[in-house]
C-alpha cells in the first residue's frame, strides 16, 4: 500500500472537478446558515455525519472490490435529490477521467465503458482507491475528508474568511473523521455477506431542499 497514493487522491490539487463545486456551501452562505468560524464548523460536521459517512461507506465497500454497479445503483436509491445525483455523477466522470490518466486499470476502463453518462463520485472513488493500491478504510478516509474539505475551502472563498480559520475547523474534525471512517470501513466489509443494505443510508433533507435551490439560481458562483 502506497500512503502517498492517498495523499495525491486526497489533495484539492488532483484535477476531480471538485474545486467548483461548494458541497452546499454557497446556499448555506446565502441563507445566513454559515457566516463565520462556529458555524462552518457546525455545518462541515453535520455533513461528515450525513453525507459524508454515506459516501464513505460507499466508497469503502467499492475500494473491497464489490461490484460497483450495484454500489451505483445504491448511491441512487441514497440520493433522493435529482440535483445531487446530476452532482454526483458528474463529479464521477472527471474523478474516473483523472483517475484514468494516473493509475490506468482495466477497472477503471471498465466503468467508463458500462457507465457512460457517469457513476457516482464515491463508487467512483472506491474503485480508484482499488486501482492505487488503497485498502478500503483508506478509500473511506478518502470519502470522508472530502464531504468537508470542498465546503471549508468553498467558505472561505464565499465569506472571504481567513483560510487559518478554515483549516482550524478541519484540524478539530479530524478525529470525528477517523471515527466515520472506522463505521463506513466496518459496514462495508458486510456488504458480501448482508448486501448493500448494510452500509450507511443517513440523510440530510436540508441539503437536499438546497441542493434543489441552487440549481435553479440564474447566478451562482459554485456548480453546486
Amino acid at each position: 500500500m502506497s500512503r502517498t497514493a492517498l495523499l495525491v487522491l486526497a489533495d484539492g490539487r488532483f484535477p476531480a472537478g471538485g474545486h467548483a463545486h461548494s458541497g452546499g456551501m454557497e446556499a448555506a452562505v446565502a441563507s445566513g446558515t454559515v457566516h463565520d468560524p462556529a458555524s462552518l464548523e457546525a455545518f462541515c460536521r453535520g455533513r461528515l455525519h450525513t453525507a459524508g459517512l454515506t459516501a464513505a461507506g460507499l466508497a469503502a465497500a467499492a475500494a473491497t472490490g464489490h461490484d460497483p454497479l450495484a454500489l451505483d445503483d445504491a448511491a441512487d436509491a441514497r440520493t433522493p435529490a435529482p440535483a445531487l445525483r446530476h452532482v454526483a455523477r458528474r463529479l464521477g466522470r472527471q474523478l474516473l477521467r483523472a483517475a484514468r490518466a494516473t493509475w490506468p486499470c482495466a477497472d477503471l476502463d471498465h466503468l467508463a465503458h458500462h457507465r457512460p453518462g457517469g457513476m457516482h463520485q464515491p463508487v467512483v472513488l472506491g474503485v480508484v482507491a482499488r486501482a492505487a493500491g488503497l485498502p478500503p478504510p483508506e478509500a473511506a478516509h478518502a470519502a470522508a475528508f472530502d464531504s468537508v474539505s470542498g465546503p471549508a475551502t468553498a467558505a472561505v472563498r464565499l465569506l472571504s474568511l481567513d483560510p487559518f480559520d478554515a483549516t482550524a475547523v478541519l484540524a478539530r474534525l479530524a478525529g470525528e473523521c477517523d471515527a466515520v471512517a472506522a463505521t463506513a470501513a466496518e459496514a462495508a466489509e458486510r456488504v458480501a455477506s448482508d448486501g448493500v443494505a448494510a452500509l450507511p443510508a443517513v440523510s440530510a433533507p436540508l441539503l437536499d431542499i438546497t441542493a434543489e435551490q441552487h440549481a435553479a439560481l440564474a447566478v451562482r458562483l459554485f456548480a453546486s
